[in-house]
C-alpha cells in the first residue's frame, strides 16, 4: 500500500496523518507515503475533489493506493479496520 496525504503543515490533523503514515511505514505495513503540501505545490481543494469524486471541505485528504479514504479520522479508522497496527 502507498499512502498520499494532501494537507497543510499548519493543520494539526495533517501532522497526525503524517505521523500515522510514518509509523505504518516504519512497521512495514505500507510501502511508503508521500505528503503533498498543498500551498507550496499549488494544489487546491477543487483539484482534490476532482480526483476524489466529491467535494472536499477539510484537510488532510488521504488516498491509499489512489483510492480516496477521507480525512484523518477516516484514515485512522481505515488503519484500525485493516488491523495494520495494534494499539
Amino acid at each position: 500500500m502507498f499512502v498520499v496525504i494532501f494537507g497543510r503543515m499548519t493543520c494539526p490533523f495533517c501532522v497526525r496523518a503524517i505521523q500515522l503514515a510514518k509509523h505504518l511505514e516504519s512497521a512495514d505495513k505500507i510501502e511508503g507515503y508521500r505528503y503533498v503540501d498543498m500551498p507550496s505545490e499549488g494544489v487546491t481543494k477543487e483539484d482534490i475533489a476532482k480526483t476524489a469524486g466529491k467535494p472536499i471541505h477539510t484537510v488532510p485528504q488521504v488516498f491509499v493506493d489512489q483510492v480516496h479514504v477521507g480525512g484523518f479520522t477516516e484514515f485512522d479508522q481505515f488503519v484500525r479496520d485493516k488491523k495494520l497496527l495494534s494499539r
